[in-house]
């Protein structure tokens, strides 16, 4: 390697770092709508010749942004009722009263200790008050920054979406001609990312809402209050396998019968352990099974190491990076073994001085002649 080409390495690795470091911020939004546009590349496939490539961009994001948004207003409105409806519901006297008279009743202390404990909680939550007001201006500020930031982290996938739907194939054949690897090798390998990438979108997301919903369908059904609520709260949990909607149902069973409704309890343990474990282990096994996908353990991790890295985006980002992963591992041993299989070793009976650079060749027998 000479100087000048040394030279230009060098200069494409430091460009390349900075590179990085300009998109680590908005790395989750860029990977979100690299995501998006794989989805919906087949939706932009029969629009496209129809409406023309640029009207199909900006009708499939307008799709996804909808798509997205409602939900998020969705969940936003259900908790907030939600959190509305239990502070209504809350009573400070009667907590105030219970409290008494545990104290009295179950405790042994006399009025006069009681008063004097009351004095002392509302002395200490007055002297509080003013701290806890400035962690709250805090955490506000902290929330309004975070809040800009999601923002024009969205409209960057929203545009970044845009220009994957329309320039997609140009952007994937640019990849296929600077990757330094075989034509066909390269196609094997974008296969078997599609593959594996839609097998982890469904085992990972579909099942996850059809078992969220589901479960939520039969929590409403047996009247256990907040069945909205803790339908969101159950497509979060679907979302790790072997773990997912039974920490919901349970307790709701367990609840159902301490409160006197048997009956209910019951026909909610049996649809969570036949409807709601029947999506589970079979719907989620039949897709990865089909669609050489991730093992549920490596969905687990996928998930709390993907939250870790990227944010909320890495519940569902989290496994397809370990799916691409997989596929690329697959590809290469599937290379590595044919060019293996193209090798063939010298003949052991073979002679060596025969195969030797440069060995003398025996000289011409003599006819007799001098």
């Amino acid at each position: 390697m000479d100087l000048r080409t040394a030279f230009f390495a060098l200069l494409l690795v430091v460009l390349g770092v900075l590179s990085a470091l300009v998109i680590a911020p908005l790395l989750q939004y860029v990977l979100a709508a690299g995501l998006l546009a794989f989805v919906l590349r087949p939706a932009h496939e029969r629009l496209e010749p129809k409406l023309g490539p640029r009207p199909s961009a900006i009708l499939l994001t307008g799709v996804a942004v909808l798509a997205a948004v409602v939900p998020l207003l969705v969940i936003s409105a259900v908790v907030l009722g939600t959190a509305v409806s239990f502070l209504d519901e809350f009573d400070e006297a009667s907590v105030v009263e219970s409290a008494r008279g545990i104290a009295e009743n179950d405790l042994g202390l006399e009025a006069r200790q009681i008063d004097a404990i009351e004095t002392a909680a509302h002395t200490e939550i007055e002297s509080s008050l003013s701290s806890a007001v400035e962690l709250a201006l805090g955490e506000l500020i902290r929330l309004v920054n975070a809040s800009l930031e999601m923002a024009i982290g969205l409209a960057v996938c929203v545009f970044l979406l845009y220009y994957l739907l329309v320039d997609g194939d140009d952007l994937v054949a640019w990849l296929g001609d600077v990757v330094p690897l075989d034509p066909s090798v390269r196609d094997e390998l974008f296969a078997e990312v599609r593959v594996v990438t839609w097998a982890v979108i469904y085992s990972h997301v579909l099942v996850a809402v059809v078992q969220g919903l589901l479960g939520g369908i039969g929590l409403a059904v047996v009247g256990v209050p907040n069945a909205a609520f803790w339908t969101v709260i159950m497509i979060l949990l679907s979302f790790l396998p072997a773990i997912g909607v039974w920490l919901v149902w349970g307790p709701a069973a367990g609840y159902l019968a301490t409160v006197g409704d048997p009956l209910a309890a019951v026909v909610l343990l049996v649809y969570g352990l036949t409807v709601l474990a029947l999506i589970d282990n079979y719907l989620r096994a039949i897709f990865v099974d089909r669609g050489s996908g991730l093992h549920p353990a490596a969905v687990i991790v996928g998930v709390i190491g993907g939250i870790y890295l990227l944010g909320i985006m890495g519940l569902f980002l989290g496994p397809v990076l370990l799916a691409v992963f997989k596929a690329g591992v697959n590809v290469f041993t599937r290379v590595s073994a044919e060019d293996g299989d193209q090798w063939t070793a010298p003949e052991p009976n073979a002679n060596p001085g025969s195969a030797a650079s440069g060995a003398e060749k025996p000289l011409p027998e003599s006819d007799g002649a001098d």
